[in-house]
C-alpha cells in the first residue's frame, strides 16, 4: 500500500488547517435530503477543531460553472454540518480574498469556519497556480478528506497538497486502507460483482478486473450483451450488440489470466419495465423475442451464494438487475444480504461503491453491514479501473 502522513503525524494546536471535504450532497427545498457525506466528514473536522486547530472547511457544491449561483452557496450547510458536529460553524461570502482571509484571521483555536463554494471561481477546476496560492496563504496545513474528490487534479484537491504539509483526514485514510485491502493486497479467492445498464461505461472496470481477481460476476444490462455475444438471444433486452466483440475479448483475456466469469444461467422477464408487470422465470437459452431480462433468476441467485462462500474478499459495483422496481430487485436483495450475511460471520471482507450501488444495499437493508461501502462515485470506479487518482497521488508525494 503506497504510504501517506495521517493527522497522527501532525501537530495542529493553533495552526490554521485548510480541510478539503465533499458536501455536495442532495438537497431539495433548500433542505438536505441525505446527510451521509456530512456524517462521514464530521470526525476529521471535530478531531482537529478539538485538538485546538483552527479549522477551515473547505469544499464544492454542484457545478455552477465558475460563476456566482446563488442556489449553489454552501452557506445552507452552515447549519446541518453544525449540528452534526455539535459545534459552531462560521461562514466565509468568499473561498479566497479579503473576505476570506478575514474570516480565517477571526479564528480562535478549536474555531470552524466553512468558506464558500470553491467551484464559484473557475480556477479551481483549471488547477491554476495564483488561485492555488490564495488558498494556501489560508492555512499552514493541508488535510484532504475528499476520496470522492481525488480522481480529479483541481486546485484544492491536487494543486495545494504540494504547496504545504499534506496529509489524509480520517475518512480518506479509512477509504484508502479498505481499497487496498480489496484489490490490492486482498484474501483471495477475490470476486468483483459488477452490474449496470450498459458495458461500454465500464470497459476499462473489466479489463482491470480480469488480471485481478479471481472470479467476475457480471449482472445487470451489461450481462445481456455477454450473453449476446456468446449467441444467446436476449429478445427485447437491453444490449449494446455492436459490443459483442469486445465482451468476447474481454472473456478471452479473463480466460488467460484464469478468472472465472460468471453470468446468469436463468432470468427474470417481463414485457415491459414497469411495476406491476407481468413476468416469469426462464432459462437464460430460453428467452422470449418479446421479452426483457430484468432480474437473475433462483437458479443464477444459488450460483452465486455458492461461488460467494468459496470467496474472501468481495468488491462490488453495480446491481444485477433493475432493483428500483419490484420484483426484479430479487437478485441483487438475496446476493447483498448473503454478502452481508458472510461478512457478519467473519468470512468474507466486503468493500461496494458507486452512487447505484449504495442505493442497491440501502435497498436490501445492509449498506451498514458491509466492511466498506465507499459514497464515491467516479472516484471509486477510477481506483477499481487501476488509474491513478491526483488528490491520492499528491498525498502520497507529500509522505
Amino acid at each position: 500500500m503506497p504510504s501517506f502522513k495521517t493527522l497522527d503525524d501532525i501537530a495542529p494546536a493553533g495552526k490554521r488547517v485548510l480541510i478539503r471535504v465533499d458536501l455536495n450532497v442532495p438537497m431539495e427545498d433548500g433542505k438536505v435530503t441525505d446527510m451521509t457525506r456530512i456524517e462521514r466528514v464530521a470526525p476529521t473536522i471535530a478531531e482537529l477543531a478539538d485538538k485546538g486547530a483552527k479549522v477551515v472547511v473547505l469544499s464544492h457544491f454542484g457545478r455552477p460553472g465558475g460563476k456566482v449561483v446563488p442556489e449553489m452557496s454552501l452557506k445552507t450547510l452552515v447549519e446541518p454540518l453544525a449540528a452534526t458536529l455539535k459545534k459552531p460553524v462560521a461562514f466565509a461570502e468568499n473561498c479566497i480574498g479579503p473576505l476570506a482571509q478575514q474570516a480565517v484571521a477571526a479564528l480562535k483555536n478549536g474555531d470552524i469556519v466553512l468558506l464558500e463554494n470553491l467551484r464559484f471561481h473557475k480556477e479551481e477546476e483549471k488547477n491554476e497556480t495564483g488561485f492555488i496560492d490564495q488558498l494556501a496563504a489560508l492555512g499552514d496545513i493541508y488535510v484532504n478528506d475528499a476520496f470522492s474528490c481525488a480522481h480529479r487534479a483541481h486546485a484544492s484537491t491536487e494543486g495545494i497538497a504540494n504547496r504545504m504539509p499534506a496529509v489524509a483526514g480520517r475518512l480518506m485514510q479509512a477509504e484508502l486502507v479498505a481499497l487496498d485491502k480489496a484489490l490490492g493486497t486482498p484474501r483471495r479467492p477475490v470476486a468483483a460483482l459488477v452490474g449496470g445498464a450498459k458495458v461500454s461505461t465500464k470497459l476499462e472496470l473489466l479489463g482491470n478486473l480480469v488480471g485481478k481477481v479471481d472470479r467476475l460476476v457480471i449482472g445487470g444490462g451489461m450481462a445481456n450483451t455477454f450473453l449476446h455475444a456468446q449467441g444467446i438471444n436476449v429478445g427485447k433486452s437491453l444490449c449494446e450488440k455492436d459490443l459483442a466483440g469486445t465482451a468476447r475479448d474481454i472473456l478471452a483475456k479473463a480466460a488467460a489470466a484464469k478468472c472465472k466469469v460468471l453470468l446468469p444461467v436463468d432470468a427474470v422477464v417481463a414485457g415491459a419495465f414497469k411495476a406491476g408487470a407481468a413476468s416469469l422465470t426462464v432459462d437464460i437459452a430460453a428467452v422470449p423475442d418479446d421479452q426483457m431480462i430484468l432480474d437473475i433468476g433462483p437458479k443464477s441467485i444459488a450460483m452465486l451464494k455458492s461461488d460467494l462462500a468459496e470467496c474472501a474478499t468481495l468488491v462490488w459495483n453495480g446491481p444485477l438487475g433493475a432493483f428500483e422496481v419490484a420484483p426484479f430487485d430479487a437478485g441483487t436483495v438475496a446476493i447483498a444480504r448473503e454478502a452481508a450475511s458472510l461478512t457478519g460471520a467473519g468470512k468474507l471482507l466486503s468493500v461496494a461503491g458507486g452512487g447505484d450501488t449504495v442505493a442497491a444495499l440501502a435497498h436490501a437493508g445492509v449498506e451498514d453491514k458491509f466492511s466498506y461501502v465507499s459514497t464515491a462515485g467516479g472516484a471509486f470506479l477510477e481506483w477499481m479501473e487501476g488509474k491513478e487518482l491526483p488528490g491520492v497521488a499528491a498525498l502520497v508525494r507529500a509522505a
